[in-house]
């Protein structure tokens, strides 16, 4: 039996979650969790991004919320930054990182991309690929290469919902991360990685993180799906890194 333990990647008001950080944490609380990750979207995203100023923020209040709740629960800042370039680059500076317990990372749509070039590579060639099987290999190879560059320029706790946003090679994906120690989530809210794609990546060794993704605090907590396909791959506790072992 899988018992997942914390909640690494949860949304607040900050970005464009419903509830307050600390709502986040009692409904964690409430679902039994031990560990919570406060993992808005990076600066970068145009729509929903924290900058400096909040993360400052959000770290002073985390930092009081974990004296409060210090019997109960641990919680932990995070930021769920975005690929920007083909290159790896993310929108989290190291002035940005270093107020950070977590690393969190993936491809999002709102992203502003770190040239007209990355922009045109990633964001228009993904949406005509897929209407031509040719660009959509290309397209596959492209954005696995800048997760695979992301992975071994930052030291990236999670790669969020892998496959959701663009077509990626789960395998590639995998080698890669399992040689960093990097996890691969398999997210609720998303509903990636799917089966196929777990059964694939655990074949490189790499670990996993089951998560709710959730954008109110009602969700915190909720793997339901996440769960069910990593029973049906088998995958064991040991490999799930917010599992109890």
């Amino acid at each position: 039996m899988i018992k997942i333990i914390g909640d690494y990647h949860t949304h607040t008001i900050y970005s464009h979650g419903k509830g307050t950080i600390e709502e986040n944490v009692v409904a964690a609380i409430n679902k039994g969790l031990k560990e919570i990750v406060i993992s808005d979207h990076g600066p970068g995203h145009m729509f929903f991004g924290v900058n400096y100023k909040k993360l400052k923020k959000m770290r002073a209040e985390i930092d009081k919320l974990n004296e409060k709740y210090k019997d109960k629960i641990k919680i932990y800042l995070g930021v769920e930054a975005n690929i920007i370039s083909t290159e790896g680059d993310i929108d989290v500076t190291e002035k940005e990182l270093k107020l950070l317990d977590k690393l969190l990372v993936g491809f999002h749509n709102g992203a502003k991309l770190k040239s007209l070039k990355d922009f045109y590579i990633l964001y228009i060639k993904n949406k005509m690929a897929k209407y031509n099987k040719k660009l959509r290999e290309e397209c596959r190879r492209t954005n696995t290469d800048a997760l695979i560059k992301a992975i071994n320029k930052y030291k990236i706790d999670i790669i969020t919902h892998p496959g959701a946003k663009v077509d990626i090679d789960t395998r590639e994906l995998a080698k890669a991360a399992a040689k960093r120690g990097t996890a691969l989530e398999i997210n609720s809210s998303h509903r990636f990685l799917t089966l196929d794609y777990v059964k694939i990546a655990m074949e490189e060794g790499v670990m996993f993180s089951i998560d709710s993704d959730a954008h109110k605090p009602q969700d915190v907590g909720n793997f339901d799906w996440a769960l069910d396909v990593a029973k049906q791959a088998n995958l064991p506790p040991t490999r799930i890194i917010n599992a109890e072992k």
